[in-house]
């Protein structure tokens, strides 16, 4: 491990020049050599070395034990002790900054070399059991978010559905027509929406557990778009006309439809949920020179600038949104697909006046794309 940066904290002169010698043949880099605990602690604060041999008794008012703690717990720098003695007490004092190692002068290269490289390889292990640590308990926390949430949105319509039910068994003979299909359609409604969150759930277990690849495939893209969003379009009613339009050729690129139309499918119904009715949603496909840029632009209610920046998170739902129904999952869903297909996504937005994502896509294979279009042609 040769080529670490290590700082040699001695207050003799001539013991530090030899150890520097010493640890330059090693290959590792000396980047600096002090002589108090003080000039130590500002050494590492300013050069961030990856080991400090520390001699314990130092010119000044702090000696390396001191020194060593306060760069342990500042710096979380591994420390490894030189001395030539010790009395009990200091010892003791010493064992409590738990240093990575412990060398006693005179000592010769080896002794230096495995101390150092058991001391950088400690740090390491410790280094990823403590990210693994950190990323076991985000999970965890991210799981039982997640789940509380999940069950909160369900329990909602799941009170609906019982709700209506029960008031349709009990007083059905002594309503009206109309006011019966109300209760039916907040049951339907009310079915949907479990429908849609189970969905989400689903795709996004599926993107997490790793069965949702990226299989990229020719594509007739302009086609597709049509496609979808007459199938969004005739989902959804005409309170919200979706309007298409495409500039390049976009007749055969390579992309994965099955991601695709997740990302833009979650994009558009988004769009058509947070806009007034009768607002129309625009989708702008270009394809030029291998590179698909696909707009979902609306007039809606738009995204606070706080709320930007949590916009990909699970569950996450700006405050603006009011009572309009949804998980919080779709745009999670979108930055999964995205970063399968290598893709980005922007959003521009001020509330009030709409919203604007914008998704690049690179084609894998632009040129194979524009040989066979020319040869087609």
């Amino acid at each position: 491990m040769a080529g670490e940066k290590i700082l040699v904290v001695e207050d003799e002169r001539i013991v530090a020049r030899d150890i520097e010698k010493r640890l330059k043949k090693l290959g590792y880099v000396v980047p600096a050599s002090v002589a108090s605990g003080e000039d130590a602690i500002q050494k590492v604060a300013e050069l961030r070395p990856e080991l400090v041999l520390m001699d314990i008794r130092l010119k000044g008012q702090m000696d390396g034990v001191e020194a060593a703690e306060k760069i342990r717990s500042d710096f979380d720098t591994p420390v490894v002790y030189l001395t030539a003695y010790a009395d009990e007490v200091t010892l003791q004092r010493a064992k409590a900054t738990e240093p990575f190692g412990y060398i006693v002068k005179p000592f010769d290269e080896r002794d230096l070399h495995v101390a150092i490289e058991v001391a950088l390889r400690r740090q390491l292990s410790e280094t990823a059991i403590r990210v693994a640590l950190e990323k076991e308990k985000e999970l965890s926390e991210l799981k039982s978010r997640f789940w509380s949430m999940a069950a909160h949105e369900i329990k909602g319509p799941m009170t609906s559905i019982l709700g209506c039910a029960q008031l349709l068994e009990q007083e059905g003979h002594n309503l009206t027509e109309e006011r019966r299909r109300e209760f039916l359609y907040i049951i339907q409604q009310s079915v949907r929406s479990m429908d849609q969150l189970l969905n989400d759930l689903l795709a996004i277990g599926r993107v997490e557990g790793g069965s949702l690849k990226f299989k990229p495939a020719p594509l007739d893209l302009e086609k597709f778009c049509r496609s979808l969003v007459e199938e969004i379009q005739f989902s959804t009613g005409l309170s919200h006309p979706i309007r298409f339009s495409s500039r390049g050729h976009c007749e055969n690129v390579c992309l994965d439809q099955k991601l695709l139309r997740h990302i833009l499918t979650n994009l558009i119904l988004n769009a058509v949920k947070y806009s007034p009715e009768g607002s129309p949603v625009y989708l702008n496909l270009d394809c030029i020179a291998g590179q698909v840029t696909l707009e979902v632009r609306d007039s809606g209610i738009g995204i606070p600038p706080d709320a930007q920046k949590h916009l990909f998170e699970p569950f996450h739902r700006a405050s603006n949104v009011g009572k309009i129904p949804g998980t919080g999952l779709g745009l999670t869903m979108v930055k999964r697909c995205l970063d399968l297909h290598s893709g980005e996504i922007t959003v521009e937005s001020e509330v009030g006046v709409g919203t604007t994502f914008v998704v690049k896509l690179l084609d894998p294979h632009p040129m194979d794309s524009f040989m066979e279009r020319s040869l087609s042609g």
